[in-house]
């Protein structure tokens, strides 16, 4: 699965918990970013870490 940002193309390894909006599946990079939010929880998928083996 690719990461529900626009234009972004890499695999989603993390879901993002946002509490005013829907839950997000992201890549590591814009989970980076979106994470420092206040109120956002990112949890690794586990299921996620062999889309980045390719």
């Amino acid at each position: 699965m690719d990461c529900a940002e626009d234009d972004c193309e890499r695999p989603a390894v993390v879901e993002l918990h946002i509490p005013w909006a829907e839950n997000r599946l992201v890549c590591a990079a814009h989970a980076r970013v979106l994470g420092r939010q206040e109120g956002v929880v990112a949890d690794p998928r586990p299921d996620g870490s062999d889309d980045l083996l390719g």
